[in-house]
């Protein structure tokens, strides 16, 4: 499934790209804003795979918006004025929706956004049986490492940053969302949109933060908090 948001300043072209969103099987509708600020904030605590993302709206275009963004994820731009499409290819978007867009011509730009991210999410399932260690590639070399010896994985933009018991942190090449599917669920949990942890390593949790060694805080936000509390009730002698 792609997670998508959709951004529109006219609240009828908002609702239409939010209801094809819906309406297409392998998309799904984290959020809808009206405008980019607003989406802005949204993606701070949220990470999604693609954006529809109109060109003209106040305060800040889309093309400024998507321009802004440090590590953007994918983005199909929809406009009205069709002399922003070479602009639109410069930031390498998926594709270029003219309004008015009828569901055909939705659906042709969705299906290359599918065949972006198909690829990626097949690999991962075919490596992703193994629980017990990993193979990551650092810097000139792959090394193993093994699960069990993993205290947590900090979110480093288009890096991981890996923490490894009595070792030194391995970095690697890697998305937050690709790391957590890999991933087996009964030890490993996203608490943040920067922190992946190794549910048998937690000994300490305090005002919302996982305590590692007295001196690592790692938060718990609140997208994820339900989740790790149903594990902390699960768990919790009365």
């Amino acid at each position: 499934m792609i997670s998508c948001i959709a951004i529109d300043d006219e609240p009828l072209a908002l609702k239409q790209i939010a209801g094809y969103i819906q309406k297409t099987p392998f998309l799904a509708l984290a959020g809808k804003f009206e405008s980019a600020l607003q989406a802005l904030s949204f993606l701070s605590e949220n990470e999604i795979d693609v954006m529809f993302v109109d060109i003209h709206m106040p305060d800040l275009s889309g093309m400024e918006f998507v321009k802004s963004l440090n590590n953007p994820p994918k983005v199909i731009f929809t406009t009205a004025y069709s002399e922003y499409a070479i602009e639109g290819f410069r930031v390498d978007a998926i594709d270029y929706l003219l309004k008015p867009i009828n569901y055909t011509d939705f659906l042709k730009a969705a299906q290359k956004a599918k065949d972006r991210f198909l690829p990626q999410e097949t690999t991962i399932k075919k490596i992703g049986s193994n629980e017990k260690f990993l193979f990551i590639k650092s810097e000139y070399k792959i090394l193993r490492i093994n699960l069990s010896d993993i205290k947590y994985i900090e979110g480093m933009r288009e890096y991981v940053r890996i923490h490894i018991e009595s070792q030194k942190a391995v970095m690697a090449l890697m998305s937050m969302k690709k790391m957590e599917e890999y991933l087996p669920v009964k030890s490993f949990m996203r608490v943040h949109r920067s922190y992946i942890v190794n549910l048998e390593k937690i000994t300490t949790v305090e005002r919302n933060r996982i305590v590692f060694d007295d001196s690592v805080y790692i938060p718990i936000s609140e997208q994820y908090k339900s989740k790790f509390q149903e594990f902390l009730n699960k768990n919790f002698l009365i």
